[in-house]
């Protein structure tokens, strides 16, 4: 019986986990898709992006606004930008539908866990 009773006091929470992957080739030969992945603990995007040759995990801006998760990455400026994979990790509570990544937002319909 506690354990249901503390499992009732959910607080809202956003957890991410971001990965960045330099890759080769320059940025006109990025793919502008992305795939997402739905299991227990949230969701898995993997995508490319065109970042600052500088680029570090603290430069990503990740916020909550409404049912709506929101990354914004840094701008890069021609000449001074590289290509990268990104896999980020997101959980939280409660669910959110959509996705905004800068500018492009996207309606999240997470698979059905079995």
């Amino acid at each position: 019986m506690i354990f249901f009773l503390g499992s009732c006091a959910n607080k809202e929470f956003l957890h991410h986990e971001l990965k960045v992957e330099k890759l080769e080739g320059d940025c006109a030969t990025m793919d502008p898709g992305f795939k997402m992945n739905s299991n227990l603990n949230g969701e898995r995007y993997e995508f490319e992006r065109c970042l600052p040759v500088d680029f570090t995990d603290e430069q990503l801006k990740v916020e909550r606004r409404g049912d709506s998760v929101v990354l914004n990455f840094p701008k890069a400026v021609a000449g001074n930008q590289l290509k990268y994979k990104i896999i980020i990790d997101i959980d939280t509570w409660p669910r959110y539908n959509f996705l905004t990544i800068d500018d492009n937002t996207f309606q999240i319909k997470p698979a059905e866990i079995k």
